[in-house]
């Protein structure tokens, strides 16, 4: 696809979009915890992804920074593209 087709009806170019651009600050995450109900934002380097064989092994986790619990909940592809594009590291589990 040609830069001038992916951005669409204004005719501005991907390459001249992000023209002058340097570096993108850093990239954080909006949590929650379901213990203690606690919502904050995550850096992308508090954030673990685990990339399963189906959707019930695909999960992220990260420390809840109020009251210290482990938290996991499931990844959808939306999230897994979310968390993989904003820098978060990222283990692939194999099946036995």
């Amino acid at each position: 696809m040609s830069e001038s087709v992916a951005s669409g009806a204004r005719g501005i170019s991907v390459a001249s979009a992000f023209a002058g651009m340097r570096s993108v600050g850093p990239v954080t995450f909006r949590a929650g915890c379901p213990d203690c109900r606690g919502c904050f934002e995550l850096a992308a380097g508090a954030l673990r992804l685990a990339i399963g064989a189906t959707s019930r092994t695909t999960f992220y986790s990260f420390t809840c920074p109020d009251c210290g619990v482990a938290v996991r909940k499931p990844a959808g592809e939306r999230i897994v593209e979310l968390l993989l594009g904003g820098g978060v590291r990222t283990l692939r589990l194999q099946a036995p």
